[in-house]
């Protein structure tokens, strides 16, 4: 005789067939996965973000949800089978957050699942989605126009610097987004008629090997691509460009506020949040070919004057006038 435990046991082979609202049944509460490639340093914030977007929508972790962590550590390689994991402990959603790389290993473990991303390259383009504005099939999430941002940061920076000529960008081979955002700086560079050189870390041991080559390419600035791993990272970096005494922009907030110099882009921490409300949507039955793509209505630009002056560098009028943020 089959106890009713067992019975549901037995029947959660078949869940995939069934319709969302039909699998939360299964256990006490919904379950979503999240999966990033990078670490949970530097990205408790972000999760803070996701969580308060649940929130709003009526869910709570440890109350009336479940959430399964999966952190690559910049090991990207680990990501298939960590997303395979999540599809079959039968989630029923996933946030893949941390870059393009987790969105892949995501969409290839499973076709049915509903997948929320953010992402700071085009989604369409990728082929994650059909249109910004009706998805298709299992897919949606935020775009972090990260990308679309690149030359407009090395334009920032020029601003900030205005004797500079040379240019650096700290980016990882390794993750294919970068590739998006450094051709933006080339494209940039080129026009204004400016040196630039690539300086590839995609481990700890290359951050400061990457800085000394900005140095020996005497650089008058450097950009700093916005790649999970490095905002993983951000104390180190920031701490490198400072003992460099090399001028650096980011993407991130965060970056200024740990003693960066400049950053000019979407704020993470409401992205994450718009991103959460969307897993919440979908756990109360909103399709994801439904939700449109979400952008940032708002873009930051923050600047740190207690760097700047370590540097040796007068903040333009031009350029406080449109911060959005000054730390004194």
């Amino acid at each position: 005789m089959i106890g009713r435990r067992e019975f549901i046991t037995l029947l959660g082979g078949a869940a995939v067939a069934w319709p969302l609202a039909a699998r939360a049944q299964q256990r006490p509460m919904p379950l979503i996965g999240s999966l990033n490639s990078a670490s949970p340093v530097g990205w408790m914030n972000y999760m803070a973000g996701f969580r308060r977007g649940l929130g709003e929508i009526g869910y709570v972790e440890h109350q009336n949800v479940a959430i399964e962590y999966r952190w690559a550590e910049g090991l990207f390689d680990r990501l298939p089978a960590m997303a395979a994991e999540l599809a079959e402990r039968k989630v029923d959603v996933i946030f893949a957050s941390g870059g393009i790389v987790s969105i892949q290993a995501a969409m290839a473990a499973s076709q049915t699942i509903p997948i929320v991303f953010t992402t700071g390259v085009d989604p369409v383009s990728t082929g994650f989605v059909a249109s910004l504005g009706r998805p298709g099939h299992n897919v949606t999430g935020v775009s972090l126009l990260s990308a679309e941002l690149a030359g407009k940061r090395l334009e920032v920076l020029s601003e900030l610097v205005p004797k500079a000529r040379v240019f650096a960008i700290l980016s990882n081979p390794k993750n294919p987004a970068d590739k998006s955002d450094l051709k933006g700086v080339e494209d940039a560079a080129v026009t204004r008629g400016y040196e630039l050189h690539v300086l590839n870390a995609e481990t700890e041991g290359d951050l400061d090997a990457a800085f000394a080559t900005a140095i020996d390419k005497a650089a008058n600035a450097l950009l700093v691509s916005p790649e999970p791993f490095f905002n993983s990272r951000r104390d180190r970096i920031v701490a490198l460009a400072a003992r460099r005494v090399i001028p650096t922009i980011y993407s991130w907030r965060e970056y200024p506020l740990s003693g960066g110099l400049i950053s000019y882009g979407a704020n993470l921490y409401e992205q994450y949040r718009v991103a959460g409300s969307y897993v919440g949507r979908i756990l109360k039955g909103a399709k994801p070919a439904d939700l449109p793509v979400q952008q940032p209505t708002k873009l930051e630009l923050v600047i740190n004057l207690k760097a700047a002056k370590a540097l040796g560098l007068d903040v333009p009028p031009s350029l406080l006038a449109r911060a959005d943020e000054v730390i004194e």
